[in-house]
């Protein structure tokens, strides 16, 4: 198994509990997919840096994966037809991090 980091950003007019419960499909898929999610983050709305599709806005979540390579593809397919993820990113990294990441200690600090 190897590790990924994925961050998705849910569209800004979603709720809060809709965010959470995209973060839970996707979480579901990866189990079935046989992975494991280590870690997830709300990072809550933030700005983006350019406008995605007229949303000026979106929540952020970041997963931490352990998984098989092959099976990625499959994760990042379900990803783009979700109609409410606006983008994504998957970085396969050499371990996975279960303290806060950047984002939330920034928010954290900011709040």
């Amino acid at each position: 198994m190897k590790f990924y980091e994925t961050v998705f950003i849910v569209k800004q007019d979603a709720s809060s509990s809709h965010v959470e419960s995209v973060a839970q499909e996707i979480v579901a898929i990866i189990k079935e997919q046989g992975g494991e999610v280590t870690k997830t983050e709300f990072c809550g709305l933030r700005y983006l840096a350019y406008p995605i599709n007229k949303n000026r806005r979106g929540h952020y979540v970041l997963l931490n994966i352990a998984i098989d390579p092959a099976r990625i593809k499959e994760i990042e397919r379900k990803l783009k037809l979700n109609e409410d993820v606006v983008r994504f990113l998957t970085v396969r990294t050499d371990r996975l991090d279960n303290s806060p990441s950047s984002l939330m200690k920034r928010t954290l600090r900011d709040g």
